[in-house]
């Protein structure tokens, strides 16, 4: 049997995450976001259709100017409005059994005691099921929103990003021993005192005394995705990461990409094995190859171009209307506050002989990641990007449910009669579905396992 991918919803708590201006399609209704029944309904979806995860982005600033104004932004629903997608998961979980749920959390916008009494809450009220995308935050309004005067340089980001998770794996692996739950009734002891630890973190950036509020969830740390397309971030994610989300432009650009996380992972002395690479893609799937395309084309009717270049512009921090379209990628790069790994990807990637320019950028989000075609044909593309070595996707809705719906109805059985997606749920924990035969905690030689009984002397709480 041929080797089988990761199928995630990919997913914002919003009217419009990445396809913008198709909330006025006549079958979405995204607008219903803040309904907790068409969060609902839409994991029992997910489920039935066998996915392996819900996986939440976030944003915690709103995306800046466009031709001088932030006003297009809120007018156009350019990921705002938005809501807090950590407040969803746990109702999700009442509702499912077996499927993952990722949320995105950022160093930027919570304090690191608070962040990990809530991962283990939730990995708590889902049966273990909770999982971690690392962010840092790409956005000068994120920044303000928490009090800052605008983004730390990209390196210092990753630097404060290691020292939160240092403090988490403190939290979530040490500061607890296995077993100090007692629940003894007839003595009246619940929890053995001699096994329950503070930390006492002192750092560059945090103090953090301990003990962990809550006892050990399914999973300790729930499983760590990250999306860092950056040097340092690609470096960030070989450390730390089980999945990585990539959004390569071809299976080609993917397997180079693949080869050089898996390079660094082998040089922090982790199992490459251990690693997940998890690609962006948009799906619309037709009975034939004439109805896939018509489609197409009717999602592109509602599609905003101007909305899209915008929302680009303001993940890279810069006005792109302000920007001559022609001018090299390469001439905006070091002066660009955000995205630079998902810059350099794009200049990395233009054909031979070609250089990638701003318009290519602005473009960005479009078509790019789309595979648009019958069941079959989709199948076909979807098994080259395995070959290139990606194990899993993470599926850009185009218009919010159809997206899923469809896929559920078309795609699920001819990916489940390739061998390409699971006919059943494994047992256990998110970390034990993701990794078959492995425990729900993390091993050697991640390094949050260096955490574990480090504070079996330190005093009482």
């Amino acid at each position: 049997m041929s080797r089988r991918l990761l199928f995630n919803l990919f997913q914002m708590n919003c009217p419009s995450h990445m396809t913008h201006g198709t909330w006025r399609h006549p079958a979405s209704r995204s607008y219903q976001y803040n309904d907790i029944a068409y969060w609902t309904d839409l994991a029992k979806l997910c489920e039935r259709g066998m996915f392996d995860a819900m996986f939440f982005a976030d944003v915690a600033g709103s995306y800046g100017s466009w031709k001088g104004s932030e006003g297009f932004y809120v007018e156009n629903a350019i990921q705002i409005p938005i809501s807090d997608p950590v407040a969803l998961v746990s109702a999700l979980g009442s509702v499912t059994e077996n499927i993952g749920l990722v949320v995105t959390g950022s160093v930027l916008q919570y304090h690191p005691f608070t962040w990990a009494r809530m991962a283990s809450t939730i990995d708590h009220h889902t049966r273990g099921r909770f999982g971690w995308n690392i962010v840092t935050s790409f956005l000068p309004g994120a920044a303000r929103n928490v009090g800052h005067e605008g983004l730390l340089s990209h390196d210092e980001r990753y630097a404060w990003a290691q020292e939160f998770l240092d403090v988490g794996f403190k939290l979530w692996e040490g500061s607890w021993e296995d077993g100090a739950v007692v629940r003894d009734v007839e003595r009246g002891f619940y929890t053995d005192p001699n096994k329950v630890h503070k930390i006492n973190h002192e750092g560059a950036r945090y103090k953090v005394s301990g003990p962990h509020l809550v006892e050990p969830s399914p999973q300790r740390t729930p499983v760590l995705f990250q999306a860092g397309t950056s040097d340092q971030g690609r470096d960030f994610a070989a450390r730390q990461a089980e999945g990585i989300f990539t959004m390569s432009q071809s299976p080609e650009h993917a397997a180079t990409v693949v080869a050089d996380l898996k390079k660094r992972a082998v040089g922090y002395g982790r199992d490459p094995e251990r690693l997940h690479f998890i690609q962006g893609l948009a799906l619309v799937v037709g009975s034939t190859e004439e109805e896939a395309k018509a489609l197409e084309r009717e999602i592109d009717e509602y599609a905003n171009v101007e909305a899209e270049a915008a929302m680009m512009s303001g993940a890279v921090g810069l006005d792109l209307s302000k920007v001559d379209l022609d001018a090299p990628l390469t001439d905006l790069l070091q002066n660009l506050p955000g995205l630079r790994g998902t810059v350099q990807r794009l200049i990395d990637s233009a054909p031979a002989g070609s250089v990638a320019t701003v318009a290519d950028l602005a473009r960005h989000n479009g078509k790019q990641w789309r595979v648009v075609g019958t069941p079959e044909q989709i199948a076909d593309t979807l098994e080259k990007w395995r070959d290139a070595g990606i194990t899993g996707v993470n599926l850009i809705s185009l218009v919010m449910p159809k997206t899923y719906e469809d896929f559920v109805e078309h795609m699920t059985p001819e990916l489940q009669r390739r061998g390409l997606m699971q006919r059943e749920y494994a047992p256990g924990t998110l970390r034990e579905k993701l990794f078959p035969g492995s425990g729900p905690r993390l091993t050697a030689p991640h390094p949050a396992v260096n955490y574990r009984s480090r504070f079996a002397s330190a005093t009482r709480p």
